[in-house]
């Protein structure tokens, strides 16, 4: 069973565990002929990498990606691409204490009970840190979609730590790269700089809700009825580690919305069709209407934290358990480039999936 691969023409393989000697992945389905290098990747793989604040995980690693197939004097050649990125900072030591415990809301547990055998050392694949891979394979994505799309663009951003909210009338696109949680209201990012510090100090830690927005995105991506856009797209983000619930547009809001009030209505313009709203995100039908895209995501608190929690182990004891080693006390902050990667590959394998179908042929109106 390949359950370690996402996609359908643009397909993505993860491979590699937290604390083996490398991650990576493979990437078939590559248009050939596209501008890559190791250079073209690395910019998105700083983005998530660990240690960059007193906010992340202290693991010390460079994320420094390798290209090792795939790629011939600087152009894709439309075979798979291998990319690898090794660990250099792995303190197994850290996690003696829980090779036979399991900690409450971590996938320890559920590992156990599938396999009867697990990699305890930082979680193996249920940790995060297999998302390096799958940022650098929205690397490869996003080279391709620049070609084919040249004004597509993916933005990501926290809107959300803990009970914390942005004020979206300071929303400002330029704070997003100026704090440590890419948030997008400099108000709030101090706010939270306060509030996780506490938390932190406290050993304990916190979720948080992060939105990715696709700019310029074709009309007529995806497809009814097992096909559709916005499916792909909440089965990226919710194969992401701890992520707990995904939306597009309004999402769960729109329960509490009237028709009228929900209705994105149109007008024409000088370009064609205008919409005045936007509270299907984009989609509808499961097909991409050339309105921005917007997907939201929620990430669980981690669960690994200091603070003694009742928990059992394999010989069935109850016991409480501290969880030692170095971990994020908001994952949902590395999540935002993981966020950003998963867009990228949806976007292009619907794109190359419906130039296969239809050519790009679409319906006129006027």
């Amino acid at each position: 069973m390949s359950l370690n691969t996402f996609g359908h023409l643009f397909r993505m393989t993860t491979w590699g565990e937290s604390h083996g000697p490398a991650l990576g992945c493979t990437v078939d389905g590559c248009p050939p002929g596209v501008a890559l290098s190791e250079a073209d990747l690395q910019p998105w793989l700083d983005l998530r990498k660990p240690g960059t604040s007193k906010f992340t995980t202290q693991r010390r690693e460079a994320d420094a990606v390798k290209i090792l197939s795939g790629v011939f004097e600087g152009k894709t050649t439309g075979t798979s691409i291998q990319l690898m990125i090794e660990n250099t900072d792995q303190r197994s030591k850290d996690y003696g204490d829980i090779a036979k415990a399991f900690r409450p809301g971590h996938a320890d547990i559920a590992y156990h009970l599938k396999y009867g055998h697990r990699d305890y050392r930082g979680g193996g694949r249920s940790s995060a840190r297999e998302t390096a891979a799958r940022v650098a394979a929205g690397g490869v994505a996003r080279q391709v979609l620049a070609a084919l799309v040249p004004d597509l663009k993916i933005t990501g951003y926290m809107v959300q730590m803990g009970v914390k909210h942005i004020d979206r009338s300071r929303f400002d696109a330029g704070q997003i790269r100026e704090n440590p949680f890419f948030c997008p209201d400099a108000v709030a990012a101090g706010e939270w700089a306060d509030y996780l510090d506490e938390l932190r100090l406290a050993h304990n830690s916190v979720g948080a809700v992060i939105e990715v927005v696709a700019e310029q995105v074709p009309a007529g991506l995806g497809a009814p009825l097992y096909g559709k856009l916005d499916s792909d797209l909440a089965s990226a983000m919710m194969s992401i580690n701890a992520v707990k619930a995904v939306e597009i547009g309004e999402g769960m809001a729109s329960a509490a919305l009237t028709g009228v009030e929900n209705a994105d209505e149109m007008r024409m313009g000088p370009d064609g069709v205008e919409f005045l709203s936007n509270h299907a995100g984009g989609i509808l039908g499961g097909i991409s209407t050339g309105q921005p895209v917007v997907c939201r995501f929620a990430v669980k608190p981690t669960s690994s934290i200091l603070t003694p929690r009742q928990a059992v182990n394999a010989a069935g004891e109850e016991i409480d358990l501290i969880t030692k080693g170095r971990h994020d006390p908001c994952v949902g902050i590395r999540a935002v480039p993981v966020g950003e990667a998963m867009m990228a590959l949806v976007l292009l394998d619907h794109l190359l999936l419906d130039r296969a179908q239809t050519g790009g042929v679409r319906g006129r109106i006027g």
